[in-house]
């Protein structure tokens, strides 16, 4: 009888090899799968965040790159431009861009798209930021329905509701030493600022808008009374010459100051009007109303109240 081969090795007593099964999947395979799943799930990710993609019309689009301008509404990054180029009548720019999910409600009808760069004015400079970063879009939003296509602005709002605060209207017959940015004061602390001006209706004075800090608000009423606090004041005593002005600032760029009467009247409401007296009242300066305001926010770096003493030549105050 002839042995089969196992039984020749059992009887040689030689080892007997054992075959295992070739593994079908290589390990090697797991690197490439674990990275395409996680691409896959960056990809979705992405997706989520993806908002709608809107066009914004300029007048240019001097320094604005794809992929790299940002748009932005309160400091925060809410989208990004992916493409910029000349529209068909070669009379201004198409600059598409993305808005992320969570902003996708600023594509309304409404919102208000601008460049900001960087801008000398009588306030001082403003975005100095965008000297390192470029200029990027900022957005002010709508409240309309959905929209994709917007005409932007060649400036900011004039007054854009984000900052809060009371809007009132001053009214003179010539605008004088006032400019955008000039000071409002309220005891020498400063209380707002002249955001605008533009002709009355009947081209007859010159309507001042001015925003009241929220802070400040509830000292504005029916009764305040403003005066141009701008320039130098040269009061004429018996025993000398009184030279002051409310600060420096306001020598400048020129000043508003109110006051409001003890027994106050009722709270101004938005865009009320009050004539711009030329000059002050002395019995203003003694009104002392009693009337709580949110002093949280408010710095002790104001210029000190009533005015700021430049010059007083009094012989008999020795």
């Amino acid at each position: 009888m002839r042995l089969t081969t196992k039984d020749e090795y059992s009887v040689r007593g030689l080892p007997e090899a054992r075959i295992k099964p070739k593994m079908r999947v290589s390990p090697v395979w797991l690197v490439p799968l674990v990275a395409a799943v996680v691409a896959g799930w960056l990809v979705f990710e992405n997706f989520q965040k993806m908002g709608p993609l809107i066009t914004i019309e300029f007048n240019d689009g001097n320094e604005v790159e794809a992929n790299q301008t940002t748009i932005r509404y309160r400091g925060v990054k809410v989208g990004a431009v992916r493409s910029i180029k000349l529209a068909a009548d070669q009379r201004h720019v198409e600059v598409r861009a993305r808005l992320e999910n969570s902003a996708k409600d600023l594509a309304r009808e409404g919102s208000v798209f601008w460049i900001v760069r960087p801008e000398v004015g009588a306030t001082g400079l403003r975005g100095l930021d965008t000297i390192v970063s470029g200029p990027y879009i900022q957005v002010q939003p709508g409240t309309g329905k959905e929209q994709s296509h917007f005409i932007g602005a060649d400036g900011p709002p004039l007054l854009d509701g984000s900052e809060g605060g009371l809007e009132i209207v001053v009214t003179t017959p010539e605008l004088g030493t006032l400019n955008i940015g000039s000071p409002v004061y309220y005891r020498g602390m400063e209380a707002g600022e002249v955001k605008y001006f533009v002709l009355s209706a009947d081209s007859r004075a010159v309507d001042v808008h001015l925003l009241i800090k929220t802070n400040f608000t509830q000292l504005v009423r029916t009764d305040s009374q403003f005066w141009n606090a701008g320039g130098i004041n040269i009061n004429l005593r018996f025993l000398g010459i009184n030279i002051s002005a409310e600060s420096f600032k306001s020598l400048v760029i020129g000043g508003i100051a109110f006051a409001t009467p003890s027994a106050p009247g009722p709270q101004a409401t938005n865009r009320a009007t009050f004539p711009l007296n030329e000059k002050l009242d002395e019995k203003w300066l003694k009104w002392s109303p009693v009337i709580s305001s949110t002093n949280a926010q408010t710095r002790a770096t104001q210029p000190p109240p009533s005015s700021l003493l430049l010059n007083s030549m009094n012989p008999g105050s020795k």
